[in-house]
C-alpha cells in the first residue's frame, strides 16, 4: 500500500467513524484534539524550565554556608527551574537584611507562583477525562433508541441485521468516548504528579535554606554571648 492510499484510507476510516457516530463522535474528536493540544503544551512548558532538574539544589546551598552568596545567587539565576527562583528569592532577601519572616512570605508567593502556572490548563484535561466517557454513553443510548425504533417499524418482518447494525452503531459511541477520555485521565495525572513532586520538593530546599540560616545566626550569636557573659563581674564576687 503506497502512502498516498493510506493516507485516503484513513481520512476514509474517519469520515466513516463521524458519518456512523453522528454529532456526538464529531464532538469527542473535538476534544481529543484539544486534549492533545493541552498535553503538548504541557511537555513543552515542563521540558522548558526543566522541571525535574534538582542537581543544582545542595551547590548552592553549599555555597552559601561557606559564604560565598553572591556566587550561590548567581548560580541559581542561570537556571530555569521554579526551585531555583524560589531559592534564589529567598537569599537576595536574606542578603538584603530583611526579616526572615517577610523573606519565607515572599519566597512562598514566588513558588505558589510558579505552581499555579504549572498547573493551568488542568482543568479542561479533567472536564474532557470525565465528560468524555458520559458523552459516548449518551450516543450509545441514542443510537440503541434509533436501533430499537427502526425494529419496531419494521413488525412482524423483524431483519436481524437491522438490529446488529444499529447496535454496532451505538456502540461505537462508547468505544470513541473511552478512547479520548483514558489518555486524557493518564495525561492529568502525570502532571498532577509532576506538581506535586515540583511543590515538595521546593518547601524541603527553602526550609533546608531557612534552616541553615537561622541556625548558622544562632552559632555565631553563642560566641558572642559568652565572651559578654565572661566579661561581666559576679554580683556575689564582688560584694565578698
Amino acid at each position: 500500500m503506497t502512502p498516498e492510499s493510506s493516507a485516503v484510507f484513513d481520512f476514509a476510516g474517519l469520515f466513516d467513524l463521524l458519518r456512523l457516530g453522528g454529532p456526538v463522535v464529531a464532538v469527542l474528536v473535538a476534544m481529543s484534539v484539544v486534549g492533545l493540544a493541552i498535553v503538548l503544551l504541557k511537555c513543552w512548558q515542563y521540558a522548558s524550565v526543566r522541571v525535574g532538574k534538582r542537581s543544582f539544589i545542595t551547590p548552592a546551598l553549599d555555597q552559601w554556608r561557606s559564604g560565598d552568596r553572591d556566587g550561590a545567587i548567581a548560580a541559581l539565576a542561570d537556571e530555569r527551574n521554579p526551585i531555583a527562583d524560589a531559592l534564589a528569592v529567598a537569599m537576595r532577601g536574606v542578603s538584603s537584611g530583611a526579616s526572615v519572616s517577610i523573606v519565607r512570605e515572599e519566597a512562598a508567593r514566588v513558588g505558589a507562583r510558579h505552581l499555579s502556572q504549572m498547573r493551568s490548563y488542568f482543568r479542561p484535561l479533567e472536564v474532557i477525562g470525565s465528560l468524555a466517557p458520559l458523552l459516548g454513553l449518551l450516543g450509545t443510548v441514542m443510537g440503541m433508541i434509533t436501533a430499537f425504533q427502526q425494529l419496531a417499524n419494521a413488525g412482524s418482518q423483524v431483519d436481524p441485521s437491522v438490529l446488529s447494525n444499529g447496535i454496532w452503531e451505538a456502540l461505537l459511541t462508547t468505544a470513541v468516548g473511552l478512547v479520548v477520555a483514558i489518555p486524557a485521565v493518564v495525561a492529568l495525572n502525570w502532571c498532577e504528579r509532576v506538581v506535586e513532586r515540583l511543590h515538595e520538593d521546593m518547601q524541603d530546599a527553602l526550609t533546608r535554606f531557612f534552616t541553615r540560616h537561622e541556625a548558622a545566626g544562632l552559632s555565631s550569636q553563642a560566641p558572642a554571648d559568652n565572651a559578654q557573659r565572661a566579661g561581666t563581674p559576679r554580683t556575689s564576687a564582688a560584694h565578698a
